[in-house]
């Protein structure tokens, strides 16, 4: 990929000279180099040149190939994953036969929804769940019982509860994938049961760490932001001091009242899940207790807002999630969710971010990671594509920014890129959700850039379950469709604990240098080392540090061990 790039720059004219700087090449070349400090290239371990050595044998027999290898290496934090789309269609299912749920085709109009509801079909024979009335299931439905008995039926509800067997028709699967979350809306919250799915997954792929995205409760901040409306005259514009005006009348109303229902709903699902076990495993006194895999994983909350609803109501959410994350250490930010093209999510863009400029001026503590630049040409008229993620960052003060599809078609994308490296903007890379949503994969997709420019990467899922997909399948697509290479993979995994929103300081004493620890943990990290007491007791007051410095001697112990089970294979090395 290196020297694809090498060669198109040597090419360009000299009118295109300054955006070719601007791309200076930072992804490793041939041997394996890579930046340390900016302006500083660090030469191959040899433990990372075996570990490239083994990349490319297992090449040789294709994604499957590369997936067992890369399986057992160690990828530090999945930070862009939203809780019910990780969830495969099956867990669904079961669940529904649980709660005794219904299954309805989609074009049927429910007898809940509101008189006139136009049917909303996409894709065949799409079906969805529906809550029985008193005398059993509605007309034109089943229980769900019956899909124990009716493969086809049971086939369909997979595929209308995820991107399996849909071929798009206009390019892209965008409808699809963003129809998929209400089909299954009539499942009763189980959200602890899904933590322990997700957490399961992650840790059998050697993860650590998940931020994950999740909606809680928000009527009454709903109710209240409808009740006191939006500021007349600010439909486009929108001051610090209309906004503080407004921000006094939501807490005055009883905005507040609503944080503590928030945190107890995402502690319940902690309680009702593996985690409520975990801690009397491992800091018990029933020491000798096998614990489950999933208590390897450690699990901080994103607060989810709407951005897809009217703006009085977008900022008495948004002033909710951020007085919850304030009060509750578990809840580490928040995140703007739902599709970046819809009618209101274009027209009130710029709005919203003049709302996040506000309150990080209140709220600097609160971290703030964004979907930003999720479209692409067509989606949205090509004067859409110009400035979301600018904004983004500079009015939003995004910490990160998730997806960054539109990157190019950016007003001054040199600029946006010189200014993301400077700010060290992690961006949150969904390689599959960005081909199955908007089309875009291969030299289309900007990751290549962002590297280019030095602007950290990261790689997440968005949707596993939707997509049904894991994180691993994301790190093999990076390597077969992005050409990253082993060291590509570390930098990305070192890079999601970095800019990941665990508490306290990093282990590393300057930003995205993996190569400088600082003084009280400084050394070289092996599989079997432990912490010097000077460096135990940074760690235990700092998570972040302590994550980073247990990510790195996984990594040593994969690069010690000829890089997983496959270079001992001798199939895979001849």
């Amino acid at each position: 990929m290196v020297r694809i790039h090498g060669v198109f720059l040597r090419l360009l004219a000299p009118a295109a000279i300054s955006f070719s700087c601007a791309l200076a090449v930072a992804v490793p070349t041939a041997g394996y180099a890579q930046p340390g400090a900016r302006g500083r290239v660090e030469a191959a371990t040899p433990g990372e040149v075996r570990a490239q050595k083994t990349l490319d044998a297992a090449k040789r027999f294709g994604a499957p190939g590369v997936y067992a290898f890369l399986k057992s290496f160690p990828k530090g934090a999945d930070l862009h994953m939203h809780l019910s789309g990780a969830v495969y269609a099956e867990t669904f299912i079961a669940e529904a036969v649980k709660q005794g749920l219904c299954v309805m085709p989609v074009p049927a109009v429910s007898p809940n929804d509101p008189p006139g509801t136009p049917p909303s079909p996409v894709g065949q024979n799409a079906v969805r769940f529906v809550a029985p009335g008193a005398a059993g299931c509605p007309d034109k439905s089943v229980p769900a019982s019956s899909v124990l008995t009716n493969q086809p039926l049971y086939d369909n509800l997979v595929d209308s509860f995820s991107m399996r067997a849909y071929v798009p028709t206009q390019g892209n699967g965008h409808d699809q994938f963003f129809a998929t979350f209400s089909r299954y809306g009539g499942l009763k919250d189980v959200a602890g049961q899904w933590l322990d799915e997700v957490a399961t997954r992650a840790a059998a792929q050697n993860e650590q760490y998940l931020e994950i995205m999740q909606t809680p409760t928000f009527s009454n901040a709903a109710k209240l932001g409808a009740q006191i409306g939006w500021p007349a005259g600010s439909e486009k514009e929108v001051s610090h001091a209309t906004l503080a005006a407004l921000r006094d009348k939501l807490i005055a109303a009883g905005l507040r009242s609503e944080i503590a229902v928030d945190r107890k709903e995402l502690a319940d699902a902690k309680a009702h899940s593996v985690f409520s076990e975990c801690q009397q495993i491992l800091y018990g006194n029933n020491r000798a207790t096998e614990s489950k895999p999933g208590c390897g994983v450690q699990i901080h909350w994103l607060y989810q807002v709407l951005r897809g609803n009217a703006p009085q109501q977008v900022f008495a959410q948004t002033l909710l999630g951020f007085e919850v994350a304030s009060a509750d250490p578990d809840i580490v930010g928040i995140n703007f969710v739902q599709p970046e093209d819809g009618r209101l999510s274009m027209q009130d863009y710029h709005l919203q971010m003049e709302m996040l400029d506000y309150l990080h001026s209140v709220y600097p503590q609160v971290h703030i990671s964004l979907h930003a630049g999720e479209l692409a040409p067509g989606l949205v008229p090509m004067e859409g594509l110009r400035f979301h993620i600018r904004e983004a960052v500079e009015l939003g003060h995004a910490e990160r920014i998730g997806h960054g599809v539109d990157l190019m078609y950016e007003n001054d994308p040199a600029g946006l890129l010189k200014e993301m490296a400077a700010k060290y903007v992690d961006v949150e890379v969904n390689l599959t959700s960005n081909d199955v949503i908007l089309g875009v994969k291969g030299t289309d997709h900007p990751v290549a850039a962002y590297m280019a420019a030095r602007v950290p990467v990261s790689l997440s899922t968005d949707d596993e379950g939707v997509s049904r997909i894991d994180l691993t399948h994301e790190y093999v697509r990076a390597v077969e469709e992005q050409g990253f290479t082993y060291r590509d993979l570390k930098q990305a995994a070192r890079a999601s604990l970095e800019h990941s929103f665990l508490h306290g300081e990093s282990l590393f004493a300057a930003p995205d240098d993996f190569h400088r620890e600082r003084t009280d943990c400084s050394g070289a990290i092996a599989a079997t080392s432990n912490p010097s007491p000077a460096c135990q007791k940074f760690l235990e007051s700092n998570e972040k540090a302590a994550a980073q410095w247990e990510l790195e001697r996984r990594l040593a112990g994969f690069e010690q061990n000829a890089a997983g089970p496959l270079a001992r294979n001798s199939v895979i090395t001849k």
